[in-house]
Formats: structure tokens, sequence, C-alpha cells
């Protein structure tokens, strides 16, 4: 074990990213930067290294890490366990930056993009609907409800009525599954049926169903669930 200061300079990450860029730094590096200091016996790569490992060894793994997973940790105090929640909270909100609320829902590609990492991070299936203008611009967006690690309802008369309450057209209907399978159950095959058959009742249009997994996603429209 050693202190930063140990370290030949070259090989520290801030010399690193000052020398080289930011692209120079493994994962370990880069989470060094941000905790800034290690702890007794370890430095900040070190502690970095084992938080990783805490996560299954991937640095999507951290997000994971619930804030008290994160004090279980030697060598991760409450600033720390701070730190690495609110540094996870912050990638999600960078993703969705990139999308403009103001565009255009113009494919199922890009919604699933646009709520990809905020989803696959859910422990437990959660339903939201997204309210959508006749140019399916966004109006709002709901979070219907949160079911279990497997399983969610879809409840038909709170979907339509955020319709109702937001003057919406049209809506959009996502969930993800913690699994990271996207492969539609039953279950949601039927639910889209049956809220689609309501919708049309009443004049709204339900455009697509997407379900969310790690790292890719499910379109029940494009199998034919929808037309």
């Amino acid at each position: 074990m050693s202190t930063i200061s140990e370290i030949p300079e070259e090989l520290r990450p801030y010399e690193k990213v000052l020398k080289k860029g930011p692209e120079s730094l493994d994962d370990s590096e880069l989470l060094a930067v941000i905790l800034r200091t290690g702890t007794k016996g370890r430095n900040s790569v070190e502690l970095s290294r084992s938080i990783i490992a805490a996560g299954g060894g991937k640095l999507s793994g951290i997000r994971n890490l619930s804030y008290r997973r994160l004090l279980k940790i030697p060598g991760v105090g409450h600033v720390k366990a701070v730190q690495i929640v609110c540094l996870c909270a912050l990638f999600i909100r960078f993703s969705a930056a990139f999308y403009s609320e103001k565009e255009a829902f113009e494919s199922p590609e890009w919604v699933a993009h646009r709520y990809m990492e905020e989803l696959r991070s859910e422990r437990r299936e959660t339903v939201r609907a997204l309210y959508l203008d006749v140019r399916n611009r966004l109006i709002a967006e709901e979070t219907v409800t949160r079911g279990s690690i497997d399983s969610a309802p879809f409840p038909v008369r709170e979907i339509l009525s955020g319709a109702f309450r937001h003057d919406a057209p049209r809506l959009l209907l996502l969930h993800n599954h913690p699994s990271g399978d996207p492969e539609p159950s039953l279950e949601d095959i039927e639910a889209t049926r049956h809220i689609a058959s309501a919708s049309a009742l009443l004049g709204i249009s339900v455009l697509d169903h997407l379900i969310i997994g790690d790292r890719k996603y499910t379109s029940l429209r494009d199998l034919g669930i929808l037309t």
C-alpha cells in the first residue's frame, strides 16, 4: 500500500489528466480524482478499486450501490458515500440532458436512449407515462406506479386521467425490467392492448410501449402489439 505522494508523479491521476487528458485514466483513477483522498492505509486509487469491486467489478455497477451499502466499504464514510450517490445521479441527468424535452419523440430508439440510464438504474419495475401533443412533443411525464423487482401494475384509470389532466391527445408508455431483459411478458402485452383499446374509445392514441432493459429495449409497436 502507498500514499499518492509515494506513487511516481507521472502515474498520479491528477498529473496524468494534466499531461494526457482524462481519457488516459482507467475507471479507478477517474473515480479517485472525484474522491480526492483515500483513507488510512489506502490511497484514493486503491479505495476506488474497492468501490468498483463492490459494484461487481464494473464502473456501471456503482449505480446499484446504495448509500448504506457504500458505508460498509472500508474507507468510505458519509462524505464519500454522498459524493458517489450524487455522482451517479449526475450521470443519469447528464445523459438525459442530451435530449431536449422540446424535441419531438420521433422514434422508439430516440425515446429509449433518452430514458435508458434513468430507467435501467431502477431496482423495481417502474411504469412511466409520457403525455404528448399532436406533434409528439412532450407535455408532461408521470411515474404512474412502482412495483416489485419482476412486475408492476398498469392502472388504466390513472394513465388516462393523466392524459385528460394534461390535455394530451397522445401518450407513450415506458417501463423497465430490472433483470436487464426487455422481452415483454404476457402480462405486459395484455396490459398494453387493454390500455390501447380504452384510450382509443376516448380519442387518445397510444404511440408505443417501450420496455427498457440493460442497454437495450423492446418496442411493442415494432413487435406488432400496437398498430
